[in-house]
C-alpha cells in the first residue's frame, strides 16, 4: 500500500470521526435522559413504569415514519453538494419545509384522536390505561416542532453540520430534566451540603414528566427552525414551498420503502410489545427498562451509520465507485469494534444499570437476564446498520425494506406468537425471537455485501474489479 493511500485514509478517518462524534454524543444524551426519565418515572412505582413504556413502541411507529422522510431527503442533499449542487440542495431543504408542515398537522391530528384507544389495543392492563392515555396525549400535543427537529436535523447532517443539531439537543435534554425534577415531585426539602433547600414541586407524577418532553421538544423544535434558516448553504429562504416534483419524486423514490419499512418494523415493535404486555406489569416494566438500558449500547452503530449514509450519498454524487467502497472496507471493522465492546459493557453493567430504574427483585431479574442474552448479538447487528445506512445515503432502501419485514414479521413477531400464545412462554423467550431477528438481519446484509447488491454500481467482472485494485494500490 503506498504511502499517499494511508494518508488518504487517514485523512478519511478524520472525517468519519468528525461526522460520527456529534451525534453519537447527542444520542449518548438522549440517552441519559431517557435514563433519568426512566429512573424518575420509575420511583413512583411499577405502575407509573408501565404506563409510561406500554405506549412507547407506537412512539417508534410515529417516529420512524418522519424519519423515513428525512432519509429520502438526506440521500438527495447528500448526493447533490457530493456534485457541487448547491442550488439543488437548498431548493429541498425548501421541500423539507413543505413536508414537515403537512406531515407534522397529519400526525397531530391522528395521535391526539386516537390517544385513548391505544392503551386498549396495545393490551395494558385496565388500572394504567388512562394515565397512559393522558401520557401519549400530552407527549404527542407538539408534534409539529418534533417533526421539524428530526426532518431539519436530518438536513443539517446531510450538508456535514452535525455539530448544530448536537448543541440543540442539548439544550433540550437539559431542559426536560430540569423540568421533570419540577413537575414530577411535590415540594421538597433536599440537605445540599450541609444546609436544607427547598425544591418547588408540582406533584404531577407521570403526566409531570409528559409534559416536561412536550416543551423540551417544542423548544428543540424552533430553535433548530432558526438554525436551518440561517445556515449558509442548505437554507430555505428564498425557496419554493409549494411541491416540486423535480424534488419530491426522486426523494419519495428512497424514502417510500424506507417509511414502508421503518412503518412494518415499528407496527412489528407494536405487536411485539402487546404480547409482552398481556404478560403483565412486571414483564412490561423489565422489557421497558431493557430497551432503555440496551439502547445507550447502540449509540456508536447509530453515530457511524449517520456518517456512512452521508459520505456514501457524496461519494455517489461525485461518481467516486472507489470511494464507496473504501468507505464500507473502512467503516465495517470500525462499527464492528466498537460492537463487540459495547455488547462486552453492556453483559457487564446490566445489573447495576438495571438497578438505577426499580427496586422490584422479580423485574431486576428479568430485565438483567435478557439484557445478558441480547448483549452477544450486538457486534451483528453493528454491521447490518453499517450496511443499510451506506445504502440509505446512495438511495437503494428497497433490499433493506424486504430484509427488515422478513426479520420482524417472519422471525420476531411469528417466533413470539408461538412462544407466548400457543407454548406459554415468557419475556426471555420473546427476546430470543427478537436476537434471531438480528442474526437474519446480518446474514442478509452480508450475503448483500459480498454479492455487490448494496452498492450503486453495476456489477463488474472479477477481471475488472482486480484491475481496479491493481490501479488502487498504485
Amino acid at each position: 500500500m503506498s504511502t499517499g493511500r494511508r494518508r488518504f485514509d487517514l485523512g478519511m478517518m478524520k472525517i468519519i470521526l468528525a461526522l460520527a462524534w456529534p451525534t453519537m454524543l447527542e444520542q449518548l444524551l438522549h440517552t441519559a435522559v431517557q435514563y433519568v426519565d426512566t429512573a424518575m418515572v420509575g420511583s413512583l412505582g411499577t405502575q407509573a413504569t408501565a404506563a409510561v413504556g406500554a405506549t412507547s413502541t407506537v412512539s417508534w411507529l410515529v417516529g420512524s415514519t418522519v424519519s423515513a422522510f428525512g432519509i429520502g431527503f438526506l440521500s438527495y442533499i447528500a448526493k447533490s453538494l457530493g456534485a457541487g449542487d448547491e442550488e439543488g440542495a437548498r431548493r429541498a431543504s425548501g421541500q423539507v419545509v413543505l413536508v414537515t408542515l403537512l406531515l407534522g398537522s397529519l400526525l397531530t391530528v391522528l395521535t391526539t384522536a386516537l390517544s385513548p384507544v391505544i392503551p386498549v389495543l396495545m393490551k395494558v392492563e385496565e388500572g394504567t390505561r388512562a394515565l397512559a392515555s393522558t401520557y401519549f396525549l400530552i407527549l404527542y400535543l407538539p408534534m409539529l416542532p418534533r417533526c421539524a427537529t428530526t426532518l431539519f436535523g436530518t438536513v443539517l447532517r446531510a450538508a456535514g453540520d452535525t455539530k448544530s443539531p448536537m448543541k440543540i439537543g442539548v439544550l433540550v435534554n437539559f431542559v426536560n430534566v430540569l423540568l421533570n425534577f419540577l413537575l414530577i415531585y411535590p415540594t421538597r426539602t433536599v440537605n445540599l451540603f450541609g444546609r436544607d433547600l427547598i425544591i418547588i414541586g408540582a406533584d404531577l407524577g407521570v403526566i409531570g414528566a409528559a409534559v416536561a418532553s412536550a416543551i423540551a421538544f417544542t423548544l428543540g423544535g424552533v430553535i433548530i427552525t432558526i438554525v436551518l434558516l440561517r445556515h449558509p448553504r442548505v437554507s430555505p429562504i428564498g425557496q419554493r414551498i409549494l411541491p416540486d416534483t423535480k424534488v419530491l419524486a426522486p426523494a419519495l423514490k428512497v424514502a417510500f420503502p424506507n417509511m414502508l419499512q421503518r412503518f412494518g418494523t415499528s407496527l412489528g415493535y407494536v405487536v411485539f410489545a402487546s404480547m409482552i404486555n398481556s404478560l403483565g406489569d412486571i414483564a412490561t416494566a423489565a422489557h421497558t427498562i431493557a430497551n432503555t438500558v440496551e439502547s445507550a449500547f447502540y449509540i456508536p452503530g447509530y453515530g457511524m451509520q449517520t456518517a456512512a449514509a452521508t459520505l456514501a450519498g457524496n461519494a455517489y454524487g461525485a461518481k467516486d465507485e472507489q470511494g464507496i467502497k473504501r468507505l464500507a472496507r473502512m467503516f465495517i471493522p470500525i462499527e464492528i469494534s466498537l460492537m463487540v465492546i459495547s455488547g462486552g459493557l453492556l453483559f457487564v453493567l446490566a445489573p447495576p444499570l438495571v438497578s438505577l430504574f426499580t427496586s422490584s427483585d422479580a423485574v431486576k431479574e428479568l430485565a438483567v437476564t435478557v439484557l445478558r442474552m441480547v448483549a452477544v448479538s450486538e457486534p451483528l447487528y453493528g454491521f447490518s446498520i453499517i450496511i443499510e445506512g451506506m445504502m440509505q445515503g446512495v438511495g437503494k432502501t428497497r433490499l433493506p425494506f424486504i430484509f427488515n419485514i422478513l426479520g420482524m414479521w417472519c422471525v420476531r413477531i411469528v417466533g413470539t406468537f408461538f412462544s407466548i400464545t400457543l407454548l406459554g412462554g415468557d419475556l426471555v423467550s420473546a427476546w430470543a425471537c427478537m436476537i434471531l431477528h438480528n442474526v437474519l438481519l446480518f446474514l442478509l446484509f452480508l450475503l448483500s455485501y459480498i454479492v455487490g447488491w448494496w452498492s450503486p454500481f453495476p456489477r463488474k467482472t472479477r477481471k475488472l474489479e482486480k484491475e481496479d485494485r491493481r490501479a488502487e494500490g498504485m
